[in-house]
């Protein structure tokens, strides 16, 4: 019966523990956010590989440098149409006939868009009037453009100059726009939330303009006031997807000290597993617009002044969601720890832990228990069964059966009747 008794107490067992600890798969847990990543336990590893991407951004920027577009360093732009009378006008031909004309090469001869609509644009450093002139000439001379009406005309070459003032001018708005939108992010993200929080924030969208520059200047694309404005955009975006973050983790973190069933590094981690879906269907929603523009814009329709914006904003939202899930929280939670609030109660959290480890029984003493407390069950039943037995029998009665003599009982003496009396 203990035999019986105890197998049945097995299946149960493991009946429970089947229903209780079910296996989800890595793309279950990823989804439901119930802890497919250690992000923050392995912090030091994403510090590693944050510090690697900076080092290379660094580098590209101090040896490579930006190509900076017109616009920023001034110079001269002379655009025509890219067919002439005798067919496409190639790249190589007229920076031949420019080198013959001012005698040096262009800074840059491309061609922008498909199609009629197609132009030619020759940037240069800034030239004298006479020398637009002399090139206007040279160039219709070699190529006769054509005009709207289809016919050769002169005037279908344009030009126009940018002063390096203009330039210096977009780069001093630039960098007072960016300065007062990381005052006014600070100022929100520390009355909202906390100070480490701010310090995060910012730091992770400083390593995201860091990047994303590397980047730039690993592509060599013209850095143009269409990036300036990417820029911007992806600043944006980055603080958003880092306050979403932020935003769980001080919903999980709210009253921490008053528990120890999880440390603040643990709550943290937690609220990255469950905004990890989110911020990855957030990119990719941003991202699906960015790859169109360069798709649609940049290589169909050859609008050339679109990649620029395109690229920086495709950069940015790769980067920012990334330090946002593998930076900015991390960064959070070493600052946390060095206070003496989240340290003390990350003490008490291992301490308890220690505890009910050592209070835990062996494989063995658990067998032996189960095995123990099985043949007391089984004793108990059978005794429960016997006293159930005992009390079902009648209770034994003192009177004598029908015709029988009374049995008296032993020491007592005989009554006296009148019998004897009589003798007397």
């Amino acid at each position: 019966m203990s035999e019986t008794k105890s197998a049945e107490s097995k299946k149960v067992v493991e009946a429970d523990a089947t229903t209780t600890e079910p296996h989800h798969s890595f793309l279950s847990r990823l989804y439901t956010g119930t802890g497919a990543f250690e992000v923050v336990g392995r912090r030091k590893l994403w510090y590693g590989i944050s510090g690697a991407i900076l080092a290379i951004a660094i580098l590209a920027i101090i040896i490579r440098g930006f190509t900076f577009g017109i616009d920023f360093k001034g110079g001269t732009t002379v655009s025509m149409p890219s067919t002439g009378t005798s067919g496409t006008i190639q790249v190589t031909d007229v920076e031949n006939v420019f080198h013959q004309a001012i005698g040096k090469d262009p800074e840059a001869v491309v061609t922008v868009g498909k199609g009629a609509s197609a132009t030619v644009q020759i940037r240069s450093e800034t030239l004298s009037n006479e020398q637009t002139e002399k090139l206007r000439t040279a160039l219709f001379d070699a190529f006769h453009p054509k005009g709207p009406d289809g016919n050769p005309s002169k005037k279908a070459i344009s030009d126009a100059a940018v002063s390096e003032t203009w330039g210096g001018q977009i780069t001093k708005k630039a960098v007072i726009a960016l300065v007062v939108f990381l005052v006014l992010v600070g100022a929100y993200i520390t009355v909202r939330y906390e100070r480490y929080m701010t310090i995060s924030a910012l730091t992770a969208m400083i390593f995201d303009i860091t990047v994303t520059a590397g980047v730039y200047a690993l592509v060599g694309f013209e850095v143009t006031p269409a990036t300036v404005i990417g820029l911007l955009t992806i600043l944006g975006f980055s603080i958003y997807d880092t306050v979403i973050v932020f935003d769980k983790v001080e919903e999980n973190t709210h009253g921490f000290q008053h528990t120890t069933r999880r440390t603040f590094a643990e709550q943290a981690n937690l609220a990255v597993n469950q905004t990890f879906m989110r911020s990855i269907n957030t990119s990719l929603i941003s991202v699906l617009p960015v790859v169109a523009l360069m798709v649609v814009a940049v290589w169909l329709l050859g609008v050339g002044t679109l990649k620029d914006l395109a690229l920086v904003q495709l950069i940015g939202i790769i980067v920012g969601t990334y330090s946002s899930i593998f930076f900015a929280t991390p960064l959070l939670v070493t600052m946390r720890e060095r206070t003496e609030l989240v340290r003390t109660h990350t003490r008490r959290v291992l301490r308890r832990r220690n505890n009910a480890a050592t209070t835990e029984k062996s494989p063995s003493e658990e067998a032996t228990a189960k095995a123990v407390s099985a043949d007391e069950d089984a004793t108990q039943a059978a005794t429960e069964v016997t006293e159930a037995v005992t009390l079902s029998k009648p209770a034994p009665t003192n009177k004598p059966a029908p015709g029988a003599r009374p049995v008296r009982p032993t020491g007592t003496r005989r009554p006296t009747g009148k019998r004897n009396a009589g003798k007397r």
